[in-house]
């Protein structure tokens, strides 16, 4: 008994200098860094967690905005909407834990209808996905008979039922571009339409966007004195907003772009020196993968996010409850998957 009781100590060990390996760097609360000891603590739940992954035959996927220690400790594939959307699409596994919110682990059920879809937080919402109902959108479209309808991923499954093309933030202007109509309409992201509308003319391919829906409660915050305060205190820092923030925000800044694209602009970048933005789960991650620069994150959080747990999802993979499983009826599975499928085309 001693044996194995050293033995699993010595496995934690490695474990916790692993994590803290990946996670030294990385901001837990504005000034202060992940700890050994810190590492430590998750260790147990990573070590448990990833057996039994592997004796399930699991994935787990996992939002960048959710906590460094899912994302490096446990996740198979982490990134935004519309990465996490393909490795779903993609994935052998039998059973998909996703650390996000409700409507992501809805994307993966709609182009996973067979496998078991499990979500840690449970019914985590989202002030965007939460912000229009398919009913809404049955009656624009009635007020706008023949308009294409582009839902943003952050919609619930009904939302995609009734929509014509499904987008994320980093394909959303590529594809409006695209369509010959001269008017959209676009759910539930209004700022997003705004944004829309402003770089559709700036292509020199304008159109009217109807919109309708609500705003992100971390993006919709920001203003472009947040971006003079960062250009007074750092001189040369380059500026990064996602296109859920305000018009004059994104105006203001170096670069607009999804998280996928923010971590690119990085990682092509010269500079040294970036603010970030947006959430506080990219700024880690961005921490994590580039030590040789520096990120000055505004620690905007997203409650619903952090509701996922090394605790929680290692529960859901031993025993989920009927809150935490995914479940959709089929015509709904079967008209969601088709706008997913057409943004999918469109982006090829």
């Amino acid at each position: 008994m001693h044996i194995e009781s050293a033995e699993q100590q010595a496995l934690l060990d490695q474990e916790a200098h692993r994590l803290y390996g990946l996670l030294g760097s990385v901001s837990r609360a504005p000034g202060a860094k992940w700890t050994l000891a810190q590492c430590a603590q998750a260790a147990y739940y990573t070590l448990r967690i990833n057996q039994v992954k592997k004796e399930k035959n699991a994935v787990i996927l996992a939002h960048s905005y959710t906590t460094p220690d899912l994302v490096y400790g446990v996740a198979d594939f982490s990134g935004d909407s519309y990465a996490l959307s393909r490795k779903a699409a993609e994935t052998s596994a039998d059973i998909i834990v996703f650390a996000g919110v409700w409507f992501m682990a809805e994307t993966a059920k709609i182009l996973n209808p067979s496998k078991q879809v499990i979500i840690p937080a449970g019914p985590a919402g989202c002030t965007l996905a939460d912000a229009i109902t398919e009913e809404q959108v049955r009656a624009l479209k009635a007020a706008h008979p023949g308009v294409p309808v582009l839902c943003y991923v952050n919609s619930t499954a009904g939302v995609k039922a009734e929509c014509d093309i499904c987008v994320t933030s980093g394909n959303v202007f590529d594809i409006a571009a695209k369509l010959p109509q001269k008017e959209l309409i676009f759910v539930p992201d209004l700022l997003m339409a705004r944004n829309m509308e402003i770089e559709l003319q700036r292509r020199g391919t304008p159109k009217k966007v109807i919109a309708a829906g609500g705003s992100c409660c971390v993006h919709d915050k920001y203003t472009p004195e947040d971006i003079a305060a960062l250009r007074r205190k750092y001189p040369g820092i380059k500026v990064l907003v996602h296109p859920e923030c305000r018009p004059e925000v994104c105006a203001a800044a170096d670069y607009v772009g999804s998280t996928q694209g923010m971590t690119a602009y990085v990682a092509k970048s010269a500079d040294k020196l970036f603010g970030l933005l947006t959430e506080q789960g990219l700024v880690n991650r961005l921490e994590a993968e580039y030590k040789d620069k520096t990120f000055i994150g505004a620690f905007g959080i997203c409650s619903y996010m952090k509701q996922n747990t090394l605790s929680n999802t290692m529960q859901a993979l031993l025993n989920p409850s009927p809150a935490q499983i995914v479940e959709l009826a089929p015509d709904v599975i079967e008209r969601a998957r088709k706008s997913l499928q057409n943004m999918f085309e469109m982006s090829r």
